[in-house]
C-alpha cells in the first residue's frame, strides 16, 4: 500500500507539472502599447517610404526631422517614446544612499525633482535630484512599528504621507525650510487615525494620494480599504474588501471614483465608489494562485498590473472582470513565501478561470511585498513593466513580447522596490542591503559614487531578525 501511495503521489506530481507556455497577449492592448511606443506611420513613411518595416535608429529619426522629410517641426509623443525608450537605464549603478538599515520603499515625485526613500526603523529621506542627489529632507518618523511600510507624495509635492504597521498615517510638509524633520519636535507630523483601539494589531501596507490630493486611500491587515477625506479630517469610506490582508490599493485614474485592490486571498478587485452597495465590488479579476503584493494602474481607468507570490506579474483589463468569484480559489501548495522556496511544480500551473491578458515570468517574489510598475509614459510610452525581485535584481519586461529586456544586477540582497524617473532614463533600486542605487542609460564610471564589487553586501548589519517581521 505504501508503494501504491508513492505511485499515486508521483502521478499527481506529473499531473501538476506544466511545460512553460509560450507568451501570449491580447491584440488590443498590444496594439495600443505599440501605437504609443513605436514611430508613427508618417515618420516611418518619411524614412523608409514603402519599404518593409524595420527598426529605426535615433540617428535616422533626427536626420529626417532636421532635413524636413518628416513634415513637422518635431517628434510626436510616440516618436519620442520610441527614441528614448531604446536607451534603458542599465548602466551603473551609482550610490545614492548607503544606509545602516534595509531600504523598503522609494518613489520619484511626479515631476522627477525629488526622490523619497523609506528605511526599516523610523527613517525617511528626501533627495533633491537636480542638486546632485543631496538630502533635501531628513525625516525621523513617529509611531513606527518595525518599518516604514509605504510612502506617498501629494500631487503638488508639498506633503508626504508615510505608514507603518500601526493604525496611523502621518503627513509631513517636505517643502518647508528646515532640513531636519523630527516628528513633533522640530516639525508637526499630522496623524490620520484609522482605528480607535491603539492596542489592536492594525497595520497599514499601502497608502496613496488621490490625483487631486484631497484624499488618501490605505490597504491594511483588517481586510479592508479605508479612504480618508483630508479636508473633512475623517474616514469617508470603509470597505470590507477581502477575506485576507489588503496588501495593495490604488486609485485607477484621475477621477478618484475607481479603486483597485489586491489581497492575500489571491484576488484583484475593482471598486466603484459611486455605487458601493453592501460593499460589493464592481468586479473581480481571477488568475493569480497566491497573494497579491502590488498593483499599479496604467492611469487610464482600464488597464492594471499585479505582482504576486505565485512568481508572476499579470496584465488586466477591467472590462473582462467577472461579477463574482467562480468556484473555489485553487491553491496547490501549503507554503510560506517568507521562508520557503516557491514549489517548482507550481511554477507554470494555470488558474482554471484566468481572466488576465498576459503573464510575465522571470523574477522572484519571496520574503516581502515586492513592487512592480509600468514604465513612464513620457519617455517609454509605458512599453515596459519593471519590478524588484528576491533574486537581488530589477527585471524589465517588454509589455508586448513578454521578454526580459534588461536585468539589473549588483545588489547583494532583495530589491523590494524600485522607481523610474518620469522623464529621464534613470532608475533607482532600493534593497535590503541598505543601498539606494542609481542606474542610468549612460554615465561616468570614473565618478567616485560608482558602486563596485568590493562594496557588495547581503545586509547593512550583522544582526538578523525573525521571519515573522517580514513585510
Amino acid at each position: 500500500m505504501a508503494a501504491a501511495g508513492r505511485l499515486r503521489g508521483r502521478r499527481r506530481a506529473k499531473e501538476v507539472e506544466r511545460e512553460p507556455e509560450p507568451f501570449t497577449i491580447e491584440e488590443e492592448v498590444s496594439h495600443l502599447t505599440r501605437v504609443r511606443s513605436e514611430p508613427c506611420p508618417g515618420t516611418r513613411a518619411a524614412i523608409h517610404g514603402a519599404k518593409r518595416k524595420r527598426g529605426l535608429s535615433a540617428f535616422e529619426m533626427v536626420s529626417s526631422r532636421e532635413s524636413g522629410r518628416s513634415g513637422g517641426g518635431g517628434f510626436c509623443s510616440a516618436d519620442r517614446a520610441y527614441a528614448t525608450g531604446k536607451h534603458l537605464p542599465s548602466e551603473g549603478p551609482w550610490c545614492v544612499e548607503d544606509m545602516d538599515s534595509e531600504a523598503y520603499v522609494s518613489q520619484f515625485s511626479s515631476d522627477g525633482s525629488l526622490l523619497v526613500a523609506g528605511f526599516r526603523g523610523s527613517r525617511i529621506r528626501v533627495y533633491d535630484v537636480d542638486k546632485g542627489w543631496k538630502v533635501h529632507k531628513n525625516i525621523s518618523c513617529r509611531s513606527m512599528r518595525w518599518t516604514v511600510s509605504d510612502i506617498a507624495l501629494s500631487p503638488d509635492q508639498r506633503y508626504l504621507a508615510y505608514s507603518s504597521l500601526s493604525p496611523i498615517v502621518h503627513i509631513v510638509n517636505v517643502q518647508n525650510a528646515g532640513r531636519e524633520s523630527d516628528a513633533n519636535v522640530t516639525e508637526i507630523h499630522d496623524g490620520l487615525k484609522f482605528c480607535d483601539n491603539d492596542e489592536y494589531s492594525f497595520g497599514i501596507f499601502s497608502v496613496k494620494f488621490s490625483k487631486d490630493g484631497r484624499e488618501v486611500v490605505v490597504g491594511n491587515n483588517d481586510c479592508s480599504i479605508y479612504v480618508y477625506d483630508l479636508g473633512g479630517n475623517k474616514v469617508s469610506d470603509r470597505i470590507r474588501a477581502h477575506t485576507s490582508d489588503v496588501n495593495t490599493v490604488t486609485f485607477a485614474d484621475e477621477s478618484g471614483n475607481l479603486l483597485y485592490s489586491g489581497s492575500d486571498d489571491n484576488l484583484c478587485k475593482v471598486w466603484d465608489r459611486r455605487c458601493l452597495v453592501r460593499e460589493k465590488p464592481a468586479g473581480v479579476l481571477t488568475g493569480h494562485l497566491d497573494g497579491i503584493t502590488c498593483i499599479d494602474s496604467r492611469g487610464d481607468g482600464r488597464y492594471l498590473i499585479s505582482n504576486c507570490k505565485d512568481q508572476t506579474i499579470k496584465l488586466w483589463d477591467i472590462r473582462k472582470m467577472s461579477a463574482t468569484v467562480k468556484g473555489r480559489q485553487p491553491r496547490l501548495y501549503d507554503w510560506d513565501y517568507r521562508w520557503m522556496s516557491f514549489p517548482s511544480d507550481a511554477r507554470y500551473y494555470k488558474h482554471p478561470n484566468d481572466l488576465s491578458l498576459a503573464t510575465y515570468r522571470g523574477h522572484s517574489v519571496l520574503r516581502t511585498l515586492i513592487r512592480c510598475y509600468f514604465s513612464p509614459m513620457h519617455s517609454t510610452g509605458q512599453r515596459y513593466i519593471y519590478t524588484g525581485s528576491s533574486d537581488d535584481s530589477v527585471h524589465i519586461y517588454d509589455v508586448v513580447t513578454g521578454a526580459t529586456v534588461k536585468k539589473l544586477s549588483w545588489h547583494g540582497s532583495i530589491i523590494r522596490d524600485c522607481t523610474w524617473h518620469p522623464y529621464r532614463p534613470t532608475l533607482v533600486s532600493s534593497s535590503w542591503d541598505g543601498y539606494l542605487a542609481r542606474w542610468e542609460a549612460s554615465g561616468n564610471n570614473e565618478d567616485p559614487s560608482v558602486l563596485t564589487c568590493d562594496e557588495q553586501r547581503t545586509s547593512p548589519y550583522d544582526q538578523t531578525y525573525g521571519l515573522s517581521f517580514a513585510l
